[in-house]
């Protein structure tokens, strides 16, 4: 391996795809920041704020710099000399603009040249950027995230004036839908090379300026890096909201924060993490990875009745609320002890730092909550980003504003401040300038205990093996120290300098895979897999790893190695890791074992079958069996020796996961060929299978057109004295094979209070006649489970409709229930005589913009504070059970089709009321709606949420639909979101008082 500076950095003669970005001149005027936020809440002073925060005995907080040296501080770093480079991000714009077009954002660097802890120096290094994010320093310049662009400004000199326009490094970063989850987060890792992050509210295709598609990287909600001198660009890890926060420990292991769902993440390469809404971009992944931390910073669970003030007393003692922005592993030598090595983040809501302690724990890592410090009463403060320096002392930026970060009241530009949190007595160096120290001076900054000087020194070290220069003397101490010093902490910096500045062989890094220390074997299994294809010898050391390492981390760092294998060489180390039967019960181990094999198991599928046969893991068995039935149109072969071993095999356990995989891999499908071996082998399984076996074969038999597996079917769903949930599966199994005569059996069951739902649902189907006039006749006797099936049918198709509407039309089904969903879905058939049903007996679709933009305003007006505090809060939980909770959670009560309000900014009444009467105006990608039409009539809306060759699943107001892609005669996207206008029509002014005074609390 070579290291080089980028090409940008030696000459701009030979810049090939290297792109300039096309600015206003430098030296143009700055344009004035515009404030479009109404100071409802009086800006407070500095000093107000600096006097409003409460921290432990011990600690000392200043303003280090506020409005107007500093304003927007959207993000920062520092340099070698240990002054702050800080991103002011003035485009960003109120929901509804995005970005806007008559501001400009800028770089400054702020400096304490005395030491006292406030600056005392500010210069504008370049302030014609759009969009910006994030800045970091090295190699002869300043990297910045501009979206769409991956910008690098050279200034070779240091003078702080860019020698240059600015050069694409990268382009293709979404720069529109996604908000406030656009990319962001720049920073060294301890190998080399930048990191960042990505939300999910779009996809970016990224690449080189010039690059075509297939030359680009997908990516949305993830972890990615960048290499400096290779010019290399890969997706890390993937999942989770909007990372707004990452840092590396001790040990180097990585760490991300995030919001809305769970907030603390270890990143291992390759891993795939929950999201808040949408699917992976690959389809078999089955399960995904959960947070690290045992712990939530609110109370999920908590009821409207908990709710006190404007923040709940469970959420406050839970760490005070969903978002975080900012993450910070302490690492430096000012603060106590105790906090060393520990985790804080920024608590938006809760005006706090978080504090997380990290501990190693089976596999990975666990997050315990800790006590939170830093304490701000200031409600302007908005906390967004926090670094130590190199005196140990914490920066942290606050955006300094009365919103959230949907900006839905406006934005607040000519405000902001940097806050330094200190303990004690400091010591701050003067005149410091690391690039000033020699190249040995630069390796014993290793061993300093503030993390700061070792980050640096080691970035500088890169940064001279890149320019050239000869290191073999660094190199010769760095190697001394690592194999002399006893604490492992300094012997990985000094492997991480190593790694950096120059080669590291195989033979080398072989060796290194039997130290008695867990963190080193880690790190040279990602050295290893850095450097390219891995060699045979490295394999078979990962072999001999994965079959006797006792570290569950280097075993999961192994699983996470496989996917950068070739796929037929990926068996070993994978039948050894599937073989370590302390990993069974990990959280994360079993997952990351199924993303290493998953790209492999389709292209062997014989070594994938004597994986399942010989695995202790359930999970990847069922995977397997899972994987290979989902190509059993196309390749039969593998599902026929997978019904053999089902045949052989003895232990019921084994045998239950191989079905359950079958069964998953099956659902939706209508009809299949079943393989040779399975009339026999089902038939076996029966005289001597339980009743969850007997289950997993009558679901799959029928898919093979299995006559026997029918008549037990309706002998379980005729059977009145059966269990109840058996009845239901067995009826909607009957109803997807559509055996002759099951309409007359539904409509019998329809009669039946235990099951009637489920034969509402599944009378969808169908086109007897008779079919509207039974569901509308047992409306008015039945639970409010089967009316809302009964409804869903009833609006599924257009000649089940009319008959819906006439009986809401007599009074058979009240008005009220039917809901903005089902009119929208009836609208969406383009029957010109139901419309005007529709419009006759619901209301008139008023959807123009002035209609709602006028609605808008009536509501504003009139639920004044006053008005919504006489608010009936237990009369609004059942309104949002009843018209929200199909599509949200809130509480932990409702269903995730759109996002969990929980964590929304639902305490802003015009970000709501905004929501609800236009929830069109701004929809994500993973929410549009998709209209399908099917072979038997039904027109759904939905969103789809997954996809295979066989099968797409819609997500629905009221179930997860496989559809079988036989049966879909058309699908047809739109722009409009899954929640339909005109939610708030049907309801009372009281009733909608008493809904928005039950989310807004």
């Amino acid at each position: 391996m070579t290291l080089r500076f980028p090409k940008f950095q030696i000459s701009f003669l030979g810049l090939a795809l290297l792109v300039s970005l096309n600015l206003e001149g430098r030296g143009s005027t700055f344009p004035e920041p515009r404030n479009t936020q109404a100071e409802t809440i009086p800006p407070t002073t500095p000093e107000a704020a600096l006097a409003s925060i409460q921290v432990p005995d011990g600690f000392h907080v200043q303003v280090f710099a506020s409005d107007p040296e500093v304003r927007q501080p959207i993000g920062f770093t520092t340099d070698h000399r240990g002054r702050l480079w800080v991103a002011e991000n003035y485009t960003y714009a109120e929901s509804g603009v995005g970005f806007a077009k008559d501001q400009k954002d800028r770089i400054i660097i702020l400096d304490d040249s005395n030491g006292d802890g406030v600056a005392d120096s500010r210069k504008v290094f370049w302030d014609q950027a759009d969009k910006l994010t994030s800045v970091l320093v090295g190699f002869g310049g300043v990297w910045a995230l501009c979206a769409p662009k991956m910008v690098f400004i050279p200034d070779r000199d240091g003078d702080d004036v860019p020698d240059s326009e600015p050069v694409v490094v990268l382009d293709g970063w979404d720069d529109n839908r996604v908000g406030h989850n656009i990319v962001n987060g720049l920073c060294w890792g301890p190998d080399g090379w930048i990191y960042g992050r990505h939300g999910i509210q779009a996809t970016s295709l990224v690449g080189k300026p010039g690059a075509g598609p297939s030359q680009r990287t997908a990516l949305n909600c993830c972890i990615w890096r960048y290499h400096p001198t290779r010019e290399r660009f890969e997706v890390v890890a993937q999942g989770t909201t909007n990372p707004w926060g990452l840092d590396f420990n001790d040990h180097g292991q990585m760490f991300f924060i995030n919001t809305v769902i769970g907030h603390l993440w270890h990143v291992v390469p390759g891993a795939h993490y929950q999201r808040m809404y949408g699917a992976h971009f690959e389809p078999h992944l089955y399960e995904l990875i959960d947070q690290c931390a045992n712990h939530y910073h609110w109370a999920k669970g908590e009821r409207w009745q908990d709710i006190r003030t404007a923040m709940s007393e469970t959420t406050d003692r839970a760490g005070g609320g969903h978002a975080h922005c900012g993450l910070m592993i302490y690492l430096g030598d000012n603060w106590p002890d105790t906090y060393r090595n520990t985790l804080f983040t920024i608590n938006l809501h809760g005006h706090r730092l978080n504090n997380d302690r990290l501990e190693r724990k089976g596999a990975g890592y666990v997050g315990l909550h800790q006590s939170d410090l830093f304490f701000c009463k200031d409600p302007w403060f908005r906390g967004i980003e926090l670094l130590y320096g190199p005196d140990g002392g914490v920066f942290l930026a606050d955006w300094t504003d009365i919103g959230e970060c949907h900006e839905t009241d406006g934005v607040h530009r000519t405000s902001g401040r940097i806050f330094k949190i200190t303990y004690g007595e400091t010591a701050p160096p003067k005149g410091l300038d690391l690039s000033a120290s020699g190249d040995l001076e630069l390796v014993r900054f290793q061993l300093h205990p503030n993390d700061w000087f070792v980050r640096h020194s080691r970035r500088l070290l890169q940064e001279r093996a890149g320019s050239g220069k000869d290191l073999e003397a660094a190199r010769g101490e760095l190697f001394r120290l690592y194999r002399t010093h006893p604490d492992v902490t300094r012997r990985l910096r000094a492997l991480w300098c190593l790694a950096v500045t120059g080669d590291l062989e195989d033979p080398w890094l072989l060796e290194q895979l039997g130290d008695p220390n867990e963190h080193i074997r880690v790190w040279a299994i990602r050295l290893l897999m850095d450097r390219g294809t891995p060699s045979e010898e490295t394999l078979a050391a990962f072999g001999r790893l994965a079959a006797s390492d006792p570290s569950g981390l280097v075993r999961q760092f192994l699983a996470s190695a496989l996917q950068r294998v070739e796929t037929g060489r990926r068996w070993g180390i994978a039948s050894a890791l599937a073989g370590r039967v302390e990993d069974v019960t990990d959280t994360v181990q079993p997952l990351m074992l199924w993303y290493g094999i998953l790209k492999a198991v389709p292209d062997y599928p014989a070594r994938a079958l004597e994986l399942a046969r010989k695995t202790r893991f359930p999970f990847l068995r069922e995977c397997i069996a899972r994987r290979l039935t989902s190509d059993l149109e196309t390749r039969p072969e593998p599902v026929e020796s997978l019904v053999q071993i089902l045949g052989e095999t003895q232990d019921p356990s084994v045998r239950w996961t191989l079905l359950n995989g079958m069964n998953l891999a099956l659902r939706g499908w209508v009809r299949a060929v079943a393989p040779p071996s399975w009339a026999t082998v089902s038939a076996s399984l029966r005289a001597g299978g339980d009743s969850q076996t007997l289950e997993l074969l009558n679901a799959i038999s029928v898919v093979f057109g299995e006559g026997r597996a029918l008549e037990d079917l309706k002998g379980v769903a005729l059977d009145a004295s059966a269990d109840p949930v058996s009845r239901r599966n067995a009826i909607a199994i009957l109803a997807s094979a559509r055996p002759e005569g099951i309409e007359d059996l539904l409509l019998k069951w329809v009669e039946d209070r235990s099951v009637a739902a489920r034969a509402a649902r599944s009378l969808a189907l169908f086109n007897h006649p008779d079919i509207p006039k039974v569901l509308i006749s047992r409306y008015a006797s039945l639970d409010p489970e089967y009316r809302t099936e009964c409804l869903s049918a009833l609006s599924s198709k257009p000649d089940f409709a009319f008959p819906l509407v006439e009986a809401v039309a007599s009074g058979q089904i009240p008005r009220e229930d039917l809901s903005a969903f089902h009119v929208r879905q009836m609208r969406g058939f383009g029957d010109e005589s139901l419309n005007r049903r529709l419009d006759e007996v619901w209301g008139k679709a008023r959807e123009s913009d002035t209609y709602k933009r006028e609605l808008l305003a009536h509501h504003q007006a009139r639920l004044s504070p006053e008005i919504l505090a006489k608010a009936d809060l237990a009369g609004g939980r059942e309104l949002f059970l009843k018209t929200c909770s199909a599509c949200h959670v809130l509480f932990g009560e409702g269903r995730l089709v759109g996002p969990d309000l929980t964590g929304s900014n639902r305490r802003d009444l015009a970000y709501l009321l905004e929501n609800l009467v236009d929830p069109s105006a701004m929809v994500p990608a993973d929410f549009k709606m998709t209209m399908v039409t099917l072979a038997d009539g039904r027109i759904l809306n939905g969103v789809v949420t997954g996809a295979t060759e066989k099968t797409m699943t819609l997500r629905t107001q009221e179930e997860d639909l496989i559809l079988d892609r036989s049966e879909i005669e058309e699908t047809r996207p739109s722009d409009l979101s899954l929640m339909p206008d005109g939610l708030l029509d049907p309801l009372t002014e009281d009733q909608i008082r008493d809904l928005m005074g039950y989310l807004m609390h």
